[in-house]
């Protein structure tokens, strides 16, 4: 059972932008490093981005820098995925994750995260 919820995918066409959001109902994970996963049709799933629980540290695949940003709102318990200039390449299923400590921010890793959400479809298409 998945403890964090997605929201916020959809069909856009290319150079679009989105903004995916987790939370993580009837829990507290202010304290936890957070990150957003992908996984396209046939491929693993990869590590997007990364963002520890106190902002210190922070990780962005080279192949979404510049175009996406990871944020998180504790008061909120919260964690943001804004994507801008979105290609069809984007096009996967997204994944929000939750770890009480990673080792290292761009842990690539699956099974050092906590909690995990269902996903939440991303369709870039023109």
């Amino acid at each position: 059972q998945a403890q964090l919820v997605e929201s916020g995918g959809g069909l856009v066409q290319p150079g679009e932008s989105l903004r995916l959001s987790c939370s993580a109902p009837g829990r507290t994970f202010s304290k936890s490093d957070k990150a957003w996963f992908r996984q396209a049709p046939g491929k693993e799933r990869e590590l997007v981005a990364a963002l520890r629980w106190n902002g210190e540290d922070i990780y962005h695949a080279d192949s979404v820098k510049g175009r996406f940003t990871i944020s998180r709102d504790n008061a909120k318990n919260e964690v943001y995925l804004q994507m801008n200039n979105l290609k069809p390449e984007d096009t996967a299923v997204y994944y929000c994750a939750a770890a009480f400590r990673l080792p290292t921010i761009a842990t690539m890793d699956l099974g050092k995260y906590d909690y995990w959400g269902q996903g939440t479809q991303v369709t870039v298409s023109s």
